[in-house]
């Protein structure tokens, strides 16, 4: 499944469907089963057992769908105040508010009772909450900083929904994976040169036992990466139009790219291959292109919704 954004505040975005085999491919999946359309700026979609829940960001909903057939099944919108990325955890769901996006006060996490479909209450958290993870019943939140910058990650008990502790990182943590040892990497792109002080882009790994940073890299102060991903033992990241992979083991950032010429949006790495969304000039259609990671080579591509996004495995 591929989330396209869609036109900004004057559209709909969609969710294209493509076979496993690569064969087939279904546009506007959504609104072809409902005859209705999912609401501006598809954020992103999560999942939990047979539910599909996709993020509708300007229109401030989540629409709860059955993940095989995408019929509606309920769509959310109390309680929710500029969505960004949904996590499922022991049957409830957690989304990530900026609220005002300006407004550094009055960020959350809603919390959804996954069974009624409503939120249930919120959880006060730091500027900007963004993408989320968990492990067990603890659930990391990266703090992007809205329209500004922050460079903390929140730990939320799920059992008590309160934030436990907050871990610094670099500034601007766009992007969190799990290794296969069960330690937390971010990728923070650092802050711009438009905010002032321009800092560099940093990679952090955490001991989710202890919560704490064990080690980071460090990169240039005008290198601002993002877009990182995970594939085995190996980290990949997206900078200056090429993709870089590296070793979790690893004690430097590498040297040369594993790939060049590129103009990714989002990006995903599963089972050799690296799939990557290009939006072009975002009002006309993007592209969804699959790379073998060994060889290097293209296996294809496809023209997908507006300013397609995420890249999701159902």
């Amino acid at each position: 499944l591929v989330s396209n954004e869609g036109p900004f505040n004057n559209g709909s975005g969609t969710v294209t469907f493509i076979s496993e085999d690569l064969a087939t491919q279904e546009d506007a999946i959504y609104k072809k089963v409902n005859g209705e359309d999912l609401g501006n700026v598809v954020q992103s979609i999560g999942f939990d057992e047979n539910s599909a829940y996709i993020i509708a960001n300007v229109s401030h909903t989540v629409t709860v769908v059955n993940r095989y057939t995408f019929e509606k099944i309920k769509v959310i919108s109390d309680g929710l105040e500029n969505p960004r990325f949904f996590a499922a955890v022991n049957g409830k769901g957690y989304v990530t508010d900026w609220g005002d996006p300006n407004d550094s006060s009055d960020d959350y996490v809603a919390v959804i009772d996954l069974a009624t479909n409503t939120v249930l209450s919120t959880i006060s958290v730091s500027f900007g909450p963004e993408r989320l993870m968990a492990k067990g019943s603890t659930l990391y939140v990266a703090h992007q900083g809205g329209y500004g910058q922050n460079d903390v990650v929140s730990v939320i008990n799920t059992d008590s929904n309160t934030v436990t502790s907050t871990i610094n990182v670099g500034s601007v943590p766009n992007s969190l994976q799990l290794d296969n040892a069960g330690n937390l990497w971010v990728l923070s792109a650092g802050a711009p040169s438009y905010a002032g002080t321009e800092t560099g882009g940093m990679l952090s790994k955490i001991n989710t036992t202890s919560n704490e940073v064990v080690s980071h890299l460090d990169f240039e102060t005008t290198e601002h990466p993002n877009l990182l991903s995970i594939d085995g033992s190996n980290l990949y990241y997206y900078l200056n139009g090429s993709v870089y992979e590296i070793d979790n083991s690893a004690t430097d950032l590498p040297s040369s790219s594993m790939l060049d010429g590129i103009n990714f949006y989002g990006m995903t790495a599963a089972e050799g291959k690296l799939y990557g969304t290009d939006a072009g000039d975002y009002a006309s259609k993007g592209t969804l292109t699959i790379i073998d990671i060994n060889s290097k080579t293209i296996l294809k591509t496809f023209t997908v919704g507006i300013v397609p996004g995420g890249v999701y495995f159902n």
